[in-house]
């Protein structure tokens, strides 16, 4: 299979909601409980637009969508203007065939590209496969939060991950 990375485009944002949906439904890798909505996914993509936020898509030689990527604000305040906070998903079925690495490794070049500092990613500490994957990347453990979330009845402790961008 061939894989390709480019900018997302606002008609492949219901490809992207697809996979999102699947994470709410089945995975601790988002907080939310209920599933969105197109016209939610679309403000989304329209509001990283606005900010100059990239999103990523990884596609196959038919230009299916098999994941993406983004990053955001981390806080709001204008002192971590430098600092992001990343997502990165793919879709199920699609894991551990190098989607993943190639949108990060893309989501990282941007982020330099764009002078920012560091990407921070706060992961669900039980997701060990998730932590690994990012030390790949050079992320450090950075602390973790105690019962910072909760879904499917339990209370989830959140591992924050680091890199300092150069």
């Amino acid at each position: 299979m061939e894989i390709h990375i480019r900018t997302a485009r606002i008609e492949d944002t219901e490809a992207i909601l697809e996979i999102v949906n699947d994470a709410i439904l089945n995975t601790t890798a988002i907080y939310d409980y209920d599933v969105r909505a197109l016209n939610e996914q679309l403000d989304w993509f329209r509001e990283k637009e606005q900010q100059n936020f990239p999103v990523i898509v990884a596609t196959d030689e038919n230009d299916k969508i098999l994941g993406f990527g983004t990053y955001g604000s981390f806080r709001l305040k204008a002192g971590y203007k430098f600092t992001v906070e990343h997502s990165v998903y793919v879709r199920e079925g699609f894991s551990g065939k190098g989607i993943g690495k190639l949108i990060l490794s893309e989501l990282i070049e941007v982020a330099k590209k764009q002078k920012l500092h560091t990407i921070i990613g706060l992961i669900d500490t039980d997701n060990a496969g998730s932590i690994a994957f990012h030390e790949k990347f050079g992320f450090e453990k950075a602390g973790i939060l105690k019962e910072a979330g909760y879904k499917f009845e339990k209370w989830l402790d959140v591992q924050l991950m680091q890199l300092l961008l150069k």
